[in-house]
């Protein structure tokens, strides 16, 4: 980016701008190059207002939440990263029909425990799943036999020829860890999400998300990494046909192929993004060769790779 753009993002943004900035401090991984310019949001007014701007003055950016089911390149990015932590939430207990309101930047796990103690049900699933909301919402994330299509009601869209819109569920046309936003990368920004809820008991939603918590704390590893890597083919799991084709404990430079659940590379402090991506390319050759199925990537590659 040229200095005399970077000069209209800080005329345009003042103290909320920040430059130079290494993303490997703002993705769950801990990888990434540098981008130009960061600028810091706190609610969905300054989100849209942000996004109109830079849209008008023709200058690329991405949103980004808690950084988590991305890689983003070791040449970093050249635009400027809207960092959403919009996080404001609104539980309805009260009317006939209980919701739930999030803004986009407001972390899942927390919408779903906050849910929980209000004794609401049909977001328990989410606790354990890290990323925001509004990453939630374009990847279709989910766990434990649920996901963003069963439990959104409504998201809060603003596209950039039509302004802002509420999209039913179904106009996002969602599939397995797919949505049309994520597939067409459409001209837009999350702003925020409603979702259905039922009422149960604290005690009930609770005992819910303490299982949920425990079987990932059993079943994935710790340390800093993107979350699953791949999509899980049909009657199948990428985890499994990974181990299957020798691949546990696969190391390249400070990546490592987890030995505890194979469809998560784990950064060993100080990996590179392009060590994770030679993992997955590894992967994704010998699980193809011994098995004939090719793993589809369930994170966003972002940037330049080899």
């Amino acid at each position: 980016m040229t200095e005399y753009r970077l000069d209209e993002v800080r005329e345009m943004f003042g103290e909320q701008m920040h430059e130079n900035v290494s993303m490997a401090n703002y993705t769950t991984a801990r990888v990434g190059g540098t981008v130009p310019a960061l600028i810091s949001i706190n609610t969905i007014e300054d989100l849209a207002k942000a996004a109109k701007a830079l849209w008008q003055q023709d200058i690329p950016f991405k949103v980004l939440g808690s950084g988590s089911n991305i890689l983003v390149s070791d040449r970093g990015l050249d635009e400027v990263i809207l960092h959403n932590r919009a996080h404001n939430l609104k539980i309805d207990t009260k009317s006939e029909t209980s919701s739930i309101y999030a803004e986009s930047g407001a972390i899942l796990g927390t919408v779903a425990r906050q849910s929980a103690l209000r004794g609401l049900s049909g977001m328990e699933w989410a606790a354990p799943v890290p990323g925001t909301v509004g990453g939630a919402v374009y990847g279709n994330a989910g766990a434990h036999g649920s996901d963003m299509q069963q439990s959104l009601k409504m998201a809060k869209i603003l596209h950039k020829n039509k302004g802002i819109q509420d999209w039913p569920v179904d106009q996002l046309a969602y599939q397995y860890r797919s949505s049309v936003l994520k597939r067409e990368r459409l001209p837009v920004v999350i702003l925020s999400a409603t979702f259905t809820a039922t009422k149960t008991s604290r005690e009930a939603a609770w005992e819910k998300i303490q299982a949920f918590q425990a079987h990932r704390k059993e079943t994935q590893p710790p340390g800093a990494s993107m979350g699953s890597m791949f999509k899980n083919p049909s009657g199948d799991y990428a985890g499994r046909l990974i181990e299957a084709a020798g691949l546990k404990g696969r190391r390249v430079g400070r990546a490592i192929i987890s030995p505890v659940h194979a469809n998560f590379i784990v950064n060993l402090e100080g990996a590179k993004a392009q060590e994770i991506y030679e993992l997955m390319k590894i992967a994704q050759e010998a699980v193809y060769e011994k098995f004939g199925v090719t793993l589809e990537p369930e994170i966003e590659l972002i940037g330049e790779f080899d």
